[in-house]
């Protein structure tokens, strides 16, 4: 099954938390760190995390969450098919999750990505701006940069 991801930085976790649990129907999130929260919800079939890293307050970024390898092939072969350039990473670190992900930028200069998690991570991640930055970054993980 694919889900949708929608990633949005926010100002205040707390704030943000108390917001999206009520619009989920008071679910509560499934991931929540002290810079992080994620809910991963059935109805509606949706990935939505929140961060509070230093990034502009708004969308961050938006992508689809497969479970498998041929999934993720699918929509690698996707991405490719709108003629957008594409950045692959194999077994990155991002969002407290290991995962196999590809990046594109559409026309809007909105950040899509596709993503299969391999497993839970102890840390949040890296920038693609700064891949030794494994901790405490400023920027996140999930940049909006353009991949090239």
């Amino acid at each position: 099954m694919k889900r949708m991801h929608i990633h949005v930085a926010v100002e205040s976790l707390n704030d943000s938390i108390r917001f999206y649990s009520a619009m989920f129907g008071n679910v509560e999130p499934t991931v929540l760190k002290t810079d992080y929260c994620k809910w991963e919800l059935v109805d509606p079939a949706v990935n939505f995390a929140i961060s509070r890293r230093g990034a502009k307050p708004g969308v961050d970024h938006i992508g689809i969450q497969v479970e498998t390898d041929a999934e993720l092939a699918e929509m690698n072969a996707r991405f490719s098919a709108a003629l957008l350039p594409v950045e692959s990473q194999i077994g990155t670190t991002c969002c407290y999750a290991r995962s196999d992900k590809a990046w594109t930028v559409d026309p809007q200069g909105v950040a899509w990505e596709t993503f299969r998690t391999l497993e839970a991570a102890p840390v949040y991640g890296h920038s693609r701006e700064q891949p030794e930055a494994h901790t405490q970054s400023s920027t996140a993980c999930c940049a909006s940069a353009n991949p090239s």
